[in-house]
């Protein structure tokens, strides 16, 4: 089988009203995303998405007439154009997909199988009054969501702990909380200072009360010390990182040095699906957790889900969801024929289609 073509096309839809993610200094009034096509000589067609692709088109010939089902010498392709250009990771969730139909199985059995279906979290991206938080949280226990993840600004860290007390309140320990701190990395041109280490050690020590699940990205990925240090004050409480680290090296470098409990590399965004592979399995050898950042768009979580369900990741798989910031299942998952949803357990299912098992619209 050869690669004939690798098609890049480019979507948006508009949010009105906004979505208010917390990262963002402006609210978002539109989504953009990209699908990634790899067409082959045998008529299949892989899909993939979450990065931009951008300057792509400058080094597609290098995979044209190539094997798509080489997969590590395409992951060393495409590393070797990301030195010069940008992250190219949906490329390879489309070189996947490819491979998924060719053995006629879902990316995740080839990616071990350990399961079908993982339990999720809510992933809030808007700050919100603290009585709002309380409704959110008795909606999410009433369609059976275990976990939520709750966002504090960096410079607003009173409001944040008022929210993560009031959910707390609300439905007591029917809903496992987890904290971003969102100071691991910025925005295109966002120039503030992260939180000084003294800072976040006392805003943890606060969160850790509330008995949450993890804090995270609560420091810079190079302030490895720093990560450690808050480990030891919080023995009851994890802390996470690593959602948008694209160094392999680097991130074993915080395995080995055991600076986290969880592991969060976005499989489409950062470090790729084979290379998330090979960081699960070094972090389950240590007995720490890997379970990936989802937030692209549906196409993007599809990946991450195959990829978390074949290597067992978890406690819970990340789900991006709140209304009371404009971020809905609709919303992130334009791009799909139907959004993805969880299931009355709070599970997010596997498709059981070859591939991704992506339909899009």
């Amino acid at each position: 089988m050869k690669i004939t073509d690798i098609r890049v096309e480019h979507r948006e839809t508009v949010l009105d009203p906004p979505c208010y993610a917390a990262w963002d200094p402006e609210p978002r009034t539109r989504f953009a995303a990209t699908v990634v096509r790899v067409e082959t000589d045998e008529g299949v067609v892989g899909v993939g998405s979450g990065d931009t692709m951008a300057g792509f088109d400058a080094y597609r010939e290098l995979f044209l007439g190539t094997d798509p089902l080489a997969t590590e010498v395409q992951v060393r392709r495409i590393e070797s154009v990301g030195f010069h250009a940008g992250r190219f990771w949906p490329l390879e969730a489309a070189l996947w997909d490819v491979v998924g139909q060719v053995a006629g199985l879902p990316v995740a059995t080839l990616f071990g199988g350990v399961t079908d279906r993982l339990p999720v979290y809510a992933s809030w991206c808007s700050e919100q009054p603290p009585g709002r938080r309380a409704e959110d949280a008795h909606r999410l226990v009433d369609e059976g969501i275990r976990a939520v993840k709750i966002r504090a600004h960096p410079r607003r860290l009173r409001a944040g702990v008022a929210a993560v007390a009031a959910v707390r309140e609300a439905v007591g320990d029917r809903l496992d909380v987890m904290v971003d701190l969102n100071q691991a990395w910025r925005m295109p041109g966002d120039v503030t200072e992260p939180l000084e280490l003294r800072d976040v050690r006392r805003v943890v020590r606060q969160l850790a009360e509330y008995d949450v699940a993890w804090v995270e990205e609560p420091l810079p990925y190079a302030d490895v010390e720093g990560h450690r240090l808050l480990r030891a004050d919080n023995p009851g409480l994890r802390i996470a990182a690593g959602e948008m680290l694209d160094s392999l090296p680097q991130t074993l470098a915080l395995v080995e040095a055991d600076a986290l409990d969880v592991y969060q590399a976005d499989v489409v965004l950062a470090l790729g699906m084979t290379r998330a592979r090979q960081l699960a399995e070094s972090v389950r050898a240590r007995h720490r957790r890997f379970t990936p950042h989802t937030w692209t768009n549906g196409l993007g979580l599809l990946a991450n889900l195959h990829v978390a369900a074949g290597v067992g990741a978890g406690p819970y798989l990340e789900f991006p969801d709140d209304p009371s910031g404009g971020w809905t299942p609709e919303r992130r998952d334009f791009l799909l024929a139907e959004p993805l949803r969880p299931d009355p357990d709070g599970m997010l299912v596997v498709p059981d289609a070859p591939g991704l098992g992506a339909v899009l619209a």
